[in-house]
């Protein structure tokens, strides 16, 4: 067990011995270097290569390498060159704070073999700071009363930077109360005192305003400053004092509660040692005392008691102001109030008896009330005068000493004044004059003295054709100014007959609001207008009515397509006119006239081909409906002709009608017309004429018999014509007689729009301009043989419009 022991510890002697030896190897003593703080990245501080007695060529194989003991790597080794070198900036506050030395710690390691160099790096300070306040005011408060000579301590200045760097000495800002001591404090550092050199008065200067300047030893040197604010208090060093005061007059029977004089006392001290109190001396009368009152605190001096020029006419007293210092100070001053006398009583109103509500009929004359008036004053100040306001149907009638009556002087309307307040003045004649006055609202009654009003003396209300049944045509809504059942209207239709039919079975009027309605649908070109009267009447008792006229006016709408009248033909049949081939260019070849029953702007008719087969052989007028040719006939042309002519209205949209009209060519040797060139005529056409001469003879018999039936039939069916319901505009009546050649037909309303003379192969066609309405037109072909054209014997006859 002992050679065990023994054994054992040689082991650890020789390991001890090993280690030793190593660490000696390794190991070297420590470099010292140094540099100024915030050098330049890349900046060599040493070559450590030649300072350690290292070969150059070894330092990458041996791995050389730098280790920072506790610190962020402010430096790096150049394993080319072993030149140790700035990283990073380096700031010696930011690593050392206040230390007065400041170290960086490093390790240099190589391998094969492995060696180890301590290295210090010592940081020196440099001047990068300024010196700098904890707070940029210091706030002092020193008394008014504080002696000359004092000292108050002021925060001192930091700054980051060491030794002669660091704040060195304070400056003061300019004053004639304040200088500055500079201390030293320990581990040297400096801090001011503020020295009070003269005695300060807060009512002059309140606050004084210091700047604290530091400044430390660098070169150049850098300072930092702080504001000193000192505020001076206040010691109760100021009595009160008054403002100077006039002899006060005051009228008697002055009310309680008024103001007699505000006193004001001033103390230039603050706080408690400014807030003055007011009361009055033991020199002032119990009297005054009772008759007038002083607020303590505002100083305001008020009427207390009843004023009385011929009891007491002056009052003396005295005020004292004190303040409410630890030490209070006061203040006084002698007041003297002068009584005025005055005209002190007021006359006084007394309604003896006031009549409301009254009727707005009430006869003029009639008592409404009756006031009596006065005065306790004697003399002129216990004369009175009585008056109500101007410009009301009102007067005043004295009825003995002291006694007026209020009657009506002028008609009531309630209408217009429902009500009345008036007010009774009365005023004495002293100086100055007073007065009273009392308010009697006086109601009126209504009377129903007010017919119905409507907006309107005559309405126009215009309604389309074609209405639906029940629609609102208008609200004929009345006004009556009266009351209640006064006000109450109710509406009514005044009874009409129109062509044997009531009013009320064509027009509905709401009894109670006005409205009124179409109960059927109207047809313009059956009735245009209707003419009417409607009653508003109120419940009064008598009841009130007016009336006022209502005129319906029927406004057309475009129902009704164009009727052509001419050339006349069949229902649905073709028209055939024959005309010679050898016609000259602009000849009149037909005219076509069409008629519509709507009004003027929707009759307005146009015409235009629809249909044509040569459109450079003939030409339509738009407005006159003739059809002339455009050039004469020639032995290319077919010798049958076809056009569609269409009638279109105005309206919107248009309606139309249209005639279709067959022309056929002939030839013939016989002048038409005198002013005609004789064209050479061969035999054969000469026989074609005479054949074509006996088919138009014997149609035109035809159409001649046919045309008097039908106008023996018509005359027969034609209803007498009434005085209520004349005959309606749209009514085309085709009339023939033995005198009369060609057909007849009569219209109330056609739309001619010039006085043209127009040529055409039967004669000349006479149009008129328009005629009033309700007027009627008869469109008819006058017989041959009337004397109204120069033709040949070819002129049937002329187509003529007239006025009936």
């Amino acid at each position: 067990m002992g050679s065990f022991i023994t054994m054992h510890s040689c082991k650890r002697y020789v390991l001890l011995v090993l280690l030793f030896s190593f660490a000696r190897n390794t190991l070297t003593s420590v470099s010292h270097y140094s540099i100024p703080e915030e050098m330049k990245e890349g900046s060599v501080v040493a070559n450590l290569a030649t300072d350690l007695n290292l070969d150059v060529k070894t330092l990458n194989q041996r791995k050389m390498r730098l280790d920072i003991i506790a610190n962020k790597k402010y430096l790096d080794v150049n394993k080319e060159t072993g030149e140790l070198y700035v990283v990073e900036k380096i700031d010696r506050e930011n690593i050392c704070l206040a230390k007065s030395s400041c170290y960086l710690r490093l390790e240099i390691i190589l391998d094969n073999p492995v060696r180890i160099f301590n290295i210090e790096v010592e940081i020196s300070d440099m001047n990068d700071n300024a010196p700098q306040f904890r707070r940029d005011a210091i706030h002092l408060d020193i008394s008014e009363a504080t002696p000359k000579g004092e000292r108050f301590s002021l925060s001192n200045a930091v700054d980051p930077d060491v030794g002669s760097n660091s704040v060195k000495t304070y400056h003061l800002s300019e004053s004639e109360h304040f200088n500055i001591e500079v201390q030293t404090g320990r581990e040297g550092s400096k801090f001011a005192e503020l020295i009070l050199t003269k005695t300060l008065d807060r009512e002059q200067h309140t606050v004084h305003n210091l700047i604290l300047t530091a400044v430390d030893g660098g070169t150049p040197a850098r300072s930092g400053t702080a504001s000193v604010i000192v505020r001076v208090l206040d010691t109760n060093d100021n009595a009160p004092t008054f403002d100077k005061l006039n002899n006060i007059q005051l009228m008697e029977n002055s009310p309680i509660g008024s103001l007699v004089v505000h006193l004001n006392a001033t103390d230039l001290d603050e706080g408690s040692n400014s807030d003055v109190t007011y009361s009055y001396s033991l020199y002032t009368s119990e009297k005054t005392q009772e008759t007038f009152n002083l607020n303590p605190s505002t100083g305001e001096i008020t009427v207390k008691g009843m004023l009385n020029y011929e009891d007491f006419r002056i009052y003396d007293m005295e005020v004292i102001a004190t303040d409410k210092g630890a030490s209070a100070l006061s203040g006084q001053c002698t007041i003297k109030i002068l009584v005025e006398d005055m005209n002190d009583n007021h006359p006084e109103i007394s309604i003896k008896s006031f009549q409301s509500p009254v009727h707005e009929n009430i006869e003029l004359d009639t008592v409404i009330a009756v006031v009596s008036v006065s005065d306790k004053d004697s003399g002129d100040n216990g004369v009175v005068d009585l008056h109500i306001p101007d410009n009301m149907p009102f007067k005043l009638r004295e009825s003995s000493d002291n006694y007026y009556e209020l009657v009506v002087s002028e008609p009531l309307d309630r209408e217009k004044v429902p009500e009345y307040d008036i007010t009774f003045t009365v005023t004495d004649r002293g100086s100055p004059p007073l007065s009273d006055n009392e308010t009697m609202t006086l109601e009126l009654l209504d009377v129903n003295d007010n017919v119905p009003q409507f907006p309107q003396s005559f309405y126009t209300i215009r309604v389309n054709e074609n209405n639906a049944p029940g629609a609102l045509l208008s609200s004929l809504t009345a006004f009556d100014p009266d009351l209640h059942e006064n006000q109450y209207l109710v509406y009514f239709i005044l009874e009409k007959e129109i062509a044997n039919t009531s009013m009320s079975m064509l027009f509905s009027i709401n009894p109670e609001n006005g409205n009124l309605y179409a109960l059927k649908t109207f047809d313009y070109e059956i009735e245009k207008e209707f003419l009417f009267h409607i009653e508003a009447r109120d419940s009064g008792s008598p009841p009130l009515s007016s009336n006022v006229t209502v005129h319906i006016i029927i406004v057309d709408q475009n129902d009704n397509a164009p009727v052509i009248v001419s050339p006349w033909r069949a229902h649905g049949s073709v028209v055939e006119e024959k005309i010679p081939r050898s016609t000259d260019k602009g000849s009149l070849v037909a005219k076509v006239i069409a008629l519509d029953t709507d009004s003027v702007h929707n009759s307005r008719i146009t015409y235009q081909f629809l249909q044509v087969t040569d459109a450079t052989l003939f030409s339509l007028d738009q407005y006159n409906g003739e059809i002339r040719t455009m050039r004469m006939f020639s032995y290319r042309d077919p010798r049958h002709q076809r056009m569609i002519v269409v009638a279109k209205d105005n309206g919107n949209p248009a309606l139309s009608a249209t005639v279709t009209i067959k022309l056929s060519t002939m030839e013939t040797a016989v002048k038409a017309y005198s002013d005609m060139t004789e064209v050479p005529l061969e035999y054969d056409i000469f026989s074609d004429l005479n054949l074509y001469l006996v088919i138009g003879l014997g149609s035109v018999s035809f159409l001649l018999l046919i045309t008097i039936l039908v106008t023996i039939v018509l005359k027969c069916q034609k209803p007498k014509p009434s005085k209520a319901a004349p005959p309606c505009r749209n009514s085309v009546i085709s009339e023939r007689n033995s005198t009369i050649a060609d057909s007849t037909l009569v219209s109330n309303d056609a739309y001619w729009y010039s006085l043209f003379l127009a040529e055409t192969r039967k004669g000349k066609m006479v149009v008129r301009q328009p005629v009033p309405k309700g007027s009627r037109y008869i469109v008819s072909s006058l017989p041959r043989g009337t004397g109204l054209t120069d033709t040949s014997d070819s002129a049937a006859s002329t187509l003529q419009v007239r006025v009936q």
